[in-house]
């Protein structure tokens, strides 16, 4: 018999993330990891969780996580980031949507919530964040721009309770590497569609994005993490379009160092 439910995750040297990403999953009737060529023990690990390790290389967010979906043979998909863990209470839920007769949805958003420099942030836009991250096998894909994917549904979107508890950064060198992978990526796919940084994206955008979380947001109330989080995301904003002009300059594309992991934290 298929298997009713595929957990599915995509890895680049995660071997401090995966083996408590896998745990949070051992419910599921089958776990398929895609791997972009891991130097650590990524693999390793993953292989005493689920013989369903498969080697690719990288080709994008959201290519290799539609790889994953292609590689997994049960009904529903369920995405997963490797520096994420699924709540029992999310894992309850899901199982019951798995298990039920078809209610019409097409997929499920979960309630994200960010754990950030010792903190579960409760402001600024970043925790309870939706995200499509449960859908049935052929009724939804991973679209969006790399690397902001997201789940493209053909059909209606229904919600769960419960968390998918995202654990973004190791420390602020961490959130600098991956600040500097992003938005090296993203700045590339802006100037292949044709885009050219202005005056306004280099200073107005960067601060309009920290005044949006920190302040309108309410960022302000979960304390330092909660200025330090808004402050990236400003400095994201910032160096994404920096990047941008700097290629319109030496007319070829910015090396971005690239991330091979999730989605990259908090954006």
């Amino acid at each position: 018999m298929a298997p009713r439910l595929s957990a599915c995750i995509i890895t680049y040297n995660e071997e401090r993330n995966i083996r408590a990403c896998l745990e949070s999953l051992r419910w599921a009737d089958e776990i398929v990891v895609v791997d972009s060529g891991s130097e650590d023990r990524t693999r390793e690990i993953a292989r005493e969780w689920t013989d369903r390790v498969i080697e690719n290389p990288w080709p994008g967010h959201i290519q290799q996580k539609n790889t994953a979906v292609d590689e997994a043979r049960g009904d529903w998909i369920l995405s997963l980031d490797a520096d994420e863990r699924c709540s029992t209470e999310l894992a309850e839920g899901i199982r019951k949507v798995v298990g039920a007769t078809d209610d019409g949805f097409a997929a499920y958003e979960v309630p994200r919530r960010l754990h950030y420099m010792g903190k579960w942030l409760r402001f600024g836009g970043w925790s309870p964040e939706y995200k499509v991250r449960l859908f049935k096998k052929g009724k939804a894909r991973w679209g969006g721009v790399n690397p902001h994917d997201r789940v493209e549904a053909a059909g209606p979107v229904g919600r769960l309770e419960g968390s998918l508890l995202h654990y973004s950064y190791l420390d602020l060198a961490d959130q600098l590497r991956q600040t500097l992978s992003f938005t090296g990526i993203s700045a590339t796919e802006l100037y292949e569609r044709g885009h050219r940084a202005s005056l306004m994206d280099l200073s107005v955008r960067p601060f309009w994005a920290f005044v949006q979380r920190y302040l309108m947001r309410w960022g302000i109330l979960d304390g330092v993490p909660g200025l330090m989080m808004a402050a990236n995301h400003s400095f994201c904003v910032f160096l994404k379009y920096a990047r941008l002009w700097e290629m319109e300059r030496s007319g070829r594309r910015t090396s971005s160092g690239e991330d091979h992991s999730g989605d990259g934290g908090a954006r």
